[in-house]
């Protein structure tokens, strides 16, 4: 009589690759999830400290989900969403391609959206504000993080994501979807008098995209509007001539356009002649990408995520433990923003209030120093401010 195995005893069979996700799917919950971290966990951090904030945002939200998103949903991620391979030649024509655009596009647009839209909007998006009590090095820090991880990030996330998940199969147009992830794109930023000028941008790295198959031309030309765009405000701002796009001459906007335009032909003319410029045809289909091994489970795939998030924050803290006492004390007192034509006994006692935070926050001066200066001036301000009343 034959032995037989004991019951339970026979190994499970070895786990084979998952069935992809759908990319729509992928795109849309996606895309909600990434709004709600960007809002609460996105927006507390760069409360606390800007610099540090952009790049927390970039690569625990929008990196984060670009990778997490495919491989929870059974596919490779640098395949996916277009990361690889690297079209080196198609990059630097997007690079290029950026630059013509913002003179071209993106400084008309804007300068009109400044002069339409109303001051109290125009104060309250202000985003000059960025670059406001920070210290030569959070300035080089937020410099590189909106022009090296800002493109790279977010066109992984919404367009090697997010407008792939939305765009039909062939032969179906992907105008629609093109659209949508640019208006999208733009709404995630929250500056309604930028919106425009942003959907603008949203559609010219959306058809690079589709154009290449690859995010690396939009990671071009994002990265070039946003150093050109950067590069010039911290020049002005070096010249002492922090003027916004509303107080720049129509001679001027008119002139960088048609500079930008010639570019862009000139750009464009370029690329008919020498096809090979854009790399090979972008492959519909996705069976490159799909995953051939198991995919772990979701807490193993999050852990170095959050370890990563966690250990940053903790550093941050132990780092600028006094820049962070300043923020929530400048967030307990505001002070009333000055007007340009403000008394200027008044624009100097909010220089030399700006310059004790400084020394504050070196440990030159204690902090209570420069709390108490700043209380004394948000009651004095908020009395003489009319808009108080009597």
């Amino acid at each position: 009589m034959e032995d037989s195995a004991p019951t339970g005893s026979a190994e499970p069979p070895p786990l084979g690759p998952p069935e992809p996700r759908s990319p729509r799917g992928l795109a849309l919950g996606g895309a909600a999830l990434a709004l709600v971290l960007f809002i609460m966990v996105g927006g507390s951090v760069q409360f606390l400290n800007a610099a540090f904030g952009i790049w927390f945002t970039e690569i625990f939200i929008f990196l984060a989900l670009a990778w997490l998103l495919p491989r929870v949903g059974g596919w490779k991620p640098a395949r996916y969403t277009g990361f690889t391979p690297v079209p080196r030649a198609a990059t630097g024509f997007g690079f290029l391609l950026g630059v013509a655009n913002f003179f071209a596009l993106v400084v008309p647009i804007q300068f009109i959206a400044q002069k339409i839209a109303p001051e109290w909007l125009k104060e309250m998006v202000d985003g000059a504000r960025l670059f406001e009590q920070q210290t030569p090095v959070e300035l080089a820090i937020i410099l590189t993080g909106v022009t090296l991880a800002a493109p790279v990030c977010e066109e992984l996330f919404f367009r090697g994501i997010f407008q792939k998940g939305i765009t039909p199969n062939p032969p179906e147009s992907p105008i629609r979807a093109l659209v949508v992830s640019a208006v999208v794109f733009s709404a995630f930023h929250l500056d309604p008098v930028g919106f425009t000028a942003r959907v603008e941008l949203g559609l010219l790295f959306g058809w690079l995209y589709l154009r290449t198959g690859s995010v690396w031309p939009g990671i071009g030309a994002h990265a070039a509007n946003n150093l050109v765009s950067s590069v010039l405000f911290l020049a002005a701002k070096a010249a002492g001539s922090e003027s916004d796009d509303a107080d720049t001459s129509i001679q001027a906007v008119v002139g960088l356009a048609g500079l930008g335009w010639l570019a862009l032909w000139g750009l464009f003319t370029f690329a008919r002649r020498r096809p090979s410029l854009w790399g090979p045809e972008p492959v519909h289909g996705d069976e490159n990408a799909r995953e051939t091994r198991p995919v772990p489970p979701l807490t193993k795939l999050l852990l170095p995520w959050v370890v990563a998030a966690t250990v940053s924050l903790v550093l941050l803290v132990v780092v600028d433990r006094r820049g962070l006492a300043l923020r929530f004390y400048d967030a307990a007192n505001p002070l009333t923003p000055l007007k340009k034509d403000a008394a200027p006994g008044l624009q100097a006692e909010r220089k030399a209030l700006d310059s004790l935070r400084e020394e504050a926050r070196r440990g030159d001066v204690p902090l209570e120093a420069y709390q108490q200066e700043r209380l004394r001036q948000a009651r004095e301000h908020k009395r003489a401010d009319p808009r108080n009343g009597p």
